[in-house]
């Protein structure tokens, strides 16, 4: 296997977590009883680029299909982060009704809503054909699609360019980051902003983050890399921020290489430093991190078998990737865990993919009165807790597994 963007012989494994189906490949009752597709997860460190990347076992089109389950809108702090940025940018920038808003992987328009609200004209582009009909529903102009440097040209020769050209959580879901990379850089006005949030993989290390590594996450980011790919496409870093969502990520913000009217931040030089400072220059960095996600399988499944022994109920809430990552690599099943709560309509009367266990709505939790909920979005914990408080009536706990086993 070679490495995505330098195109370097990949010799050294980050981690190995097995195999497993695509995490968000929700199975119906009847799909039960029907053979499950499972592909290795083997992540791989490059030691020349340091791209921390996973080979593209199930292609792209597949997972992002017109089945997709993931719709933003179902979480309530994610709007608000996504209102807070649209506000920060539009005073930092000046967009107005005359300048042009696009997203990559705009979902259902969780985002846009609030610059079409600002009256600031949106364009939305997304490939799962039912989240992009929610976002037409409210109002957000979207093209159903995968973006690329074939998408971009298409748009360019229709005039279309964009001052702000966006994308949360989709940089480390393209299989060829190099040739979406170009694709911003053809799309993007003379004097446009690039800006993309993705999970940090310093993060991810530091805090025993293995359970955000799925199928659909072919790449796995640093600020030192990404910078590097960015360059090669003729686009600059002028700033950079470090942000609490999921978990550690970061936002960038890019511009072409010959636009001169906007001043490098020193956040870019900090943020490189510290990155260096850390280790991630170096592939001992990269090591042991097989051993922490071991521990957290120990764990976990020491304290199921326990509470099932224990005569105690024990059932989990939210349905999301992250879950299904853990339960997988640990091998636990719908005999430990009752049922999954979640809000989203969309995944409720399905079951995970090869646990099986059933996702349920919240109502079924109250019924159920269980002693202990398992939180699969420890990202959103403090959400959840506070959604879900009224379980301590009935002498109910939380539990979070990542990074390591906490019961609140």
């Amino acid at each position: 296997m070679l490495c995505r963007f330098c195109k370097t012989e990949l010799e050294n494994v980050f981690i190995d977590l097995v195999n497993s189906p695509a995490s968000n490949s929700f199975l119906t009752a009847e799909q039960l009883n029907e053979p499950e597709t499972f592909y290795p997860l083997k992540v791989h460190t490059c030691h020349k680029c340091f791209l921390v990347q996973v080979d593209e076992y199930k292609k792209s089109d597949a997972i992002f299909d017109s089945n997709y389950v993931y719709f933003s809108s179902f979480s309530t702090s994610w709007l608000k982060h996504s209102e807070k940025y649209t506000d920060m940018m539009t005073k930092r920038f000046g967009y107005t009704k005359d300048s042009l808003v696009i997203e990559v992987a705009s979902n259902d328009g969780y985002l846009l809503q609030y610059f079409k609200q600002k009256n600031i004209p949106v364009l939305g582009i997304e490939p799962t054909a039912n989240t992009a009909k929610a976002a037409k529903e409210k109002g957000i102009d979207s093209i159903v699609d995968f973006f690329g440097t074939r998408l971009a040209k298409e748009l360019t020769k229709k005039n279309i360019k964009a001052d702000l050209l966006l994308g949360n959580n989709v940089l480390a879901h393209v299989p060829d980051i190099v040739d979406f990379v170009k694709g911003l850089q053809i799309l993007l006005s003379e004097k446009g902003v690039v800006t993309m949030e993705f999970p940090h993989l310093m993060q991810l290390v530091d805090n025993n983050q293995f359970d955000t590594i799925y199928h659909e996450h072919f790449s796995y980011l640093s600020f030192y890399t990404v910078k590097q790919i960015f360059a090669s496409q003729g686009l600059e870093m002028f700033d950079v921020e470090e942000i609490p969502t999921h978990g550690g990520s970061l936002r960038i913000f890019a511009k072409h290489q010959n636009d001169s009217t906007k001043e490098i931040s020193q956040n870019v030089e900090n943020l490189l430093k510290k990155e260096i400072d850390k280790g991630l220059t170096s592939l001992s960095y990269y090591d042991h991190f097989q051993e922490q996600a071991l521990k957290v399988k120990l764990d976990i499944t020491s304290f199921l078998i326990d509470q099932k022994r224990a005569g105690k109920k024990v059932v989990a809430y939210g349905a999301a990737a992250k879950g299904n990552t853990m339960l997988n690599y640990c091998g636990i099943k719908n005999d430990l865990i009752e049922f999954v709560v979640d809000a989203n309509p969309h995944k409720q009367n399905k079951f995970l993919p090869a646990s099986h266990i059933p996702v349920v709505n919240e109502q079924t939790l109250k019924d159920f009165q269980p002693d202990f909920v398992i939180i699969f979005p420890w990202n959103i914990k403090e959400e959840i807790v506070k959604q879900l408080a009224y379980i301590k009536d009935w002498g109910g706990k939380f539990v979070v597994a990542v990074p390591e086993l906490e019961i609140i």
